[in-house]
């Protein structure tokens, strides 16, 4: 039948589109396909006689699906499938093949016969090591390291250094070379940087892990750093600053508005582009001298999903001989509140507003309450499909998202560091509804310290956080990532019950101190976006709070 007699055949009420489609998709068709829409009811019972097949039940072959509506012969069938072959290859070869069993190298499920527990060791020379089993055939490993744009003498050494991971060293030519090899192992590889710590990983095959820790010594204590790999990453810096989002450069304004550029923590952790040619291979061999291979003290080797005995021996091997040579190059920053904007264009025209408040650091009793009152106020995107799970019964969803019509995002942040952290309100708004954002913001922080929350919000809020991170933790990356990052900050690992416990005993007087505390040192603003002008002078926004 021809197209223009199925058309005939077709209910002009009927919804009709046209598609478009490859010979991959539809190897034998000469036409686009017509889809139509139609109820069942309006369909006719057609009987399919079935012809005849080679097999006692009907079927040609159990194992092979095709024309499971059995309307073709055995010839007809050959003749489809050789013409399919054509354009079709599904073959693999190598060591992409699949086969009946599963490749030898795959490591058999592991039996677990303890309860697995969080193992710490340190080193003669001061390196620490943290592990946990979770008898698996994978396991996660990496470096985690005391350093970050916080501890920068050249602007950009630690984004430079995070791109350069994973790249040439005296057995590996280059990141092409390395990834070749991490495909045969079973691996891939991740690394990161913040203000404060790096991190270099390795998801693996149990039986490679040897092999991945000699990988992740040569990358974090004998990388070539050459000048064409440097330079090739300083390009790809360039187009990450033109592309970087709005909601990264509010943080940053943050940062930069609540301690000032000329401290630590003010310091852009993502490099400006005037500063990125001056970045190079002796600037940032310095930088890892300093704080990386003349430090196993500010080093922690972790490990999930292998023998804590067996990663304290590579460890031994591959990081027990730096020697502590050099000192913390940890400098306290005194907040001071204060403005900054950034004017930029941005995709969709909105401008992105935050407003923040100093609470304490990593070490201080304001973190686990700081957290439920994030959690508390939630918030997010206008646009946003779900329900109670996504967060649409927080505080900031139900009395600013859906209360009013300019409010295109709203939601709480918090930001920790060592000796000091924020929390406070961010969200976006056209130019001219700016004022209107700062003001929202302001309300709902003072608030806090004026009203209790309610019993419901509170025990929401405990339960919410509770499950966020309990289910995080179930994936074995994150756990890595936990360990190590708790290891290098507090020297020790909390366990999850007594981490559950903290999350319970916040009271909703808790939280009320906690804003009032915060609300005795100026506030911190920041605004992004094509038009900033619209935002109030940080003296009007700092009488609010007053």
């Amino acid at each position: 039948m021809t197209i223009k007699q199925i058309i005939s055949h077709i209910p002009k009420q009927h919804f009709r589109r046209w598609f478009s489609f490859s010979r991959y998709q539809y190897p034998l068709a000469t036409e686009p396909p017509i889809i139509t829409k139609t109820t069942a009811a309006k369909q006719e019972v057609k009987t399919t006689v079935p012809v005849a097949t080679t097999d006692k039940e009907g079927l040609r072959d159990p194992k092979d699906p095709f024309d499971d509506s059995r309307s073709l012969s055995d010839l007809e069938v050959d003749s489809i499938r050789k013409m399919q072959n054509k354009f079709l290859t599904t073959e693999l070869k190598g060591s992409t093949a699949i086969g009946l069993k599963p490749p030898p190298e795959i490591p058999q499920l592991m039996e677990a016969n303890t309860i697995p527990e969080t193992q710490i060791t340190t080193l003669e020379n001061g390196v620490r090591v943290v592990s946990q089993e979770t008898y698996g055939q994978v396991c996660s490993i990496g470096v985690l390291a005391d350093l970050g744009s916080r501890n920068e003498h050249q602007l950009g050494s630690a984004h430079l250094l995070e791109l350069m991971a994973f790249q040439s060293t005296p057995q590996y030519r280059d990141s092409v070379e390395i990834q070749q090899h991490l495909q045969d192992w079973g691996g891939t590889s991740f690394a990161n940087s913040s203000r404060e710590q790096s991190l270099w990983c390795l998801d693996i095959l149990r039986p490679n892990v040897e092999k991945g820790m000699d990988l992740l010594k040569q990358t974090t204590l004998e990388p070539l750093l050459q000048d064409w790999e440097i330079e090739d990453s300083k390009l790809a810096m360039q187009y990450q600053a033109m592309e970087t989002i709005p909601e990264i450069h509010l943080g940053e304004a943050l940062q930069v508005g609540a301690y000032g550029m000329d401290q630590q923590l003010g310091k852009p952790h993502f490099a400006p582009l005037d500063a990125v040619s001056n970045l190079n291979a002796s600037s940032l061999r310095e930088f890892l001298d300093i704080n990386l291979w003349k430090n196993p003290k500010g080093i922690v080797i972790a490990g999930a999903g292998i023998g804590h005995d067996e990663l304290v021996d590579m460890a031994k091997l591959h990081y027990g001989s730096l020697k502590q040579e050099t000192k913390s190059q940890y400098i306290p920053s005194t907040y001071h509140g204060g403005m900054h904007t950034f004017e930029t264009a941005t995709i969709d025209g909105m401008t992105r507003v935050g407003i923040g408040l100093e609470v304490g650091g990593w070490h201080s009793d304001d973190l686990v309450p700081g957290c439920v009152l994030q959690t508390l106020l939630g918030g997010g995107s206008s646009f946003s499909a779900g329900g109670p799970g996504k967060g649409m019964y927080s505080r900031l969803y139900r009395q600013v998202l859906n209360r009013y019509y300019w409010a295109d995002a709203a939601e709480a942040f918090t930001m920790f560091h060592h000796e000091s952290g924020l929390i406070g309100i961010s969200g976006s708004s056209k130019g001219d509804k700016s004022r209107d954002l700062a003001r929202v913001i302001t309300e709902h922080l003072l608030r806090l310290a004026v009203d209790l929350v309610s019993d419901e919000e509170l025990e929401r809020a405990r339960n919410m956080l509770k499950n966020n991170v309990l289910t995080q933790l179930e994936s074995r990356l994150v756990l890595f990532e936990d360990m190590g990052r708790q290891v290098l900050t507090y020297g020790r690992r909390e366990g999850n019950a007594d981490m559950t416990a903290k999350i319970d005993a916040v009271t909703k007087e808790d939280l009320r101190e906690l804003m009032i505390r915060a609300l005795k040192k100026p506030p911190t603003c920041a605004a992004v976006g094509d038009d900033v002008s619209k935002l109030p002078p940080y003296s009007e926004v700092n009488g609010w709070f007053k």
